[in-house]
């Protein structure tokens, strides 16, 4: 794979945030975090779109640098999230004849059939983001999902193709470039999303995926192990805040506060007895609002967007086949007794979805809440299709060659290091001279400076043995 150092850069470009996050692939198939850096978007993205180019680049630029002094690593190449109302799905079905039934389907057939979709006649303006394979069909036999290895004359395959504004990827790419970095990829956002958060068994169930962003709310279903399904809607958690802020003529950030801090999506009796006070105005007075005055905005807004992902769901054409219910994940998912209004009034089973099935252990513990469930899938599709694609090369190096050397004392050592990549470690095991097993181990800058918080973890672990340091 043509990737330096295995590293792979995602970077959300969201409504209320820029977040990027520098990941390297453990053996174990899981993320390694090495570093993140986030900025807020200052109103250069809306719903889901660059707004205005150049507090994008302002922010992509401030969230990279944090990245890059987190992790070490020089960032120059990113697989980038693109968003918005303009995204939409449809269905499509590609025939390939073969001469020779008896010789094996091969990658590259498929390859081409799937290269073949680019092709399809699209309104203008509009372009194709992903070709998605959902199954395949041999000589009429059904339900294939891997042809490679089988024989046969005519291969079909249902694809699912997600599609958006060329202006709007252009305006992404333009703000990307100007902020000094290369876009390897665009992913459609609620497909990063699912990678990070979904299960294969999940999947293979049948679910729905619903993340709850900033300005939009993405969604993708599954069946089968395939995607059936990908809408977004316009709104998000910024539109609550700003009902808030409407409702009780406070400031953004005042309602924002309220909401994360003192917002439900179920009024009670009990909350009308309850009241938060937010400073007024220079000059004014504060107010007092009623906590049951706040759930109701915030319910009455979380509804809107219940109905909007239930005709969604029923818009894909497999509600009933959804036995794994709904996951909700991104930041909005945070609202208090959200999973008990989903349920209410969709009537599947609801619960809270987050990235950090996907990582190592021991890395930065922040990035396990659903609000980076992007961003982190970005870095897990990232590899992916770098794998699928290992013609692209990129550029993200890491900028502190020098090893530094921790020494530690066993039981803990090869627990520890179970973590750490094999192209970032030189571990040695042996006996120390009170014939107790003694460790050294060599961890390279690229790693060791995302470790910030497990140095004292270690010490605290350690009975004896010298202090584990940079």
């Amino acid at each position: 794979m043509a990737i330096n150092n295995n590293i792979i850069v995602g970077l959300d470009i969201g409504t209320t945030k820029v977040c990027a996050i520098v990941g390297q692939m453990a053996e174990n198939g899981k993320i390694n975090v090495l570093g993140m850096g986030k900025a807020p978007s200052q109103g250069g993205v809306s719903r889901g779109m660059v707004a205005n180019v150049a507090k994008a680049v302002t922010a992509i630029q401030t969230a990279v640098e944090e990245a890059i002094k987190q992790s070490q690593v020089s960032i120059k190449t990113v697989f980038v999230g693109i968003a918005g109302h303009h995204i939409k799905s449809l269905q499509h079905r590609g025939t390939l004849s073969r001469k020779q039934w008896d010789v094996e389907i091969t990658e590259d057939e498929l390859n081409k059939l799937e290269a073949e979709m680019e092709n399809l006649a699209l309104s203008p303006g509009l372009e194709i983001l992903h070709v998605l394979p959902q199954e395949y069909r041999i000589d009429g036999e059904e339900g294939i999902k891997d042809p490679v290895g089988r024989v046969g004359v005519r291969v079909e395959c249902n694809y699912h193709i997600i599609t958006g504004e060329t202006s709007a990827a252009k305006t992404i790419f333009m703000a990307v470039r100007r902020a000094g970095l290369e876009i390897a990829d665009l992913i459609v956002e609620p497909v990063a999303s699912a990678a990070a958060v979904l299960s294969e068994p999940e999947m293979e169930a049948g679910v729905a995926l619903v993340d709850i962003g900033g300005g939009t709310t993405d969604i993708c279903i599954f069946d089968d192990g395939a995607i059936r399904h990908t809408a977004i809607i316009p709104i998000g958690g910024d539109r609550i805040t700003k009902d808030l802020q409407e409702a009780f003529g406070i400031l953004k950030d005042q309602a924002e506060f309220v909401k994360v801090n003192y917002g439900s999506c179920y009024p009670t009796e009990a909350m009308k007895n309850e009241v938060v006070v937010v400073p007024g105005l220079p000059g004014r007075a504060p107010k007092e609002i009623s906590l049951y005055a706040i759930s109701q905005v915030i319910r009455a807004r979380v509804e809107d967007i219940i109905q909007k992902v239930d005709f969604e769901i029923v818009v894909s054409g497999i509600r009933n086949k959804l036995a794994g219910g709904i996951v909700l994940t991104g930041g909005g998912s945070s609202m208090k007794d959200i999973t008990q209004l989903f349920n209410y009034f969709i009537g599947l089973e609801v619960h809270i979805g987050s990235p950090g099935q996907r990582l190592a252990k021991g890395m930065i513990d922040e990035v396990r809440n659903p609000m980076y469930a992007t961003s982190i899938g970005l870095v897990l599709k990232g590899f992916e299709l770098a794998q699928k694609h290992q013609h692209i090369e990129f550029n993200n190096e890491i900028i502190n060659k020098e090893e530094p050397v921790a020494r530690v004392s066993d039981p803990f050592l090869d627990e520890i290091v179970a973590e750490v990549p094999m192209s970032n470690r030189q571990i040695e095991i042996s006996d120390t001279p009170e014939g107790k097993k003694g460790g050294f181990g060599l961890f390279t800058g690229s790693w060791l400076g995302s470790k910030n918080g497990l140095f004292k973890g270690i010490n605290d672990w350690m009975k004896e043995g010298e202090d584990f340091h940079e």
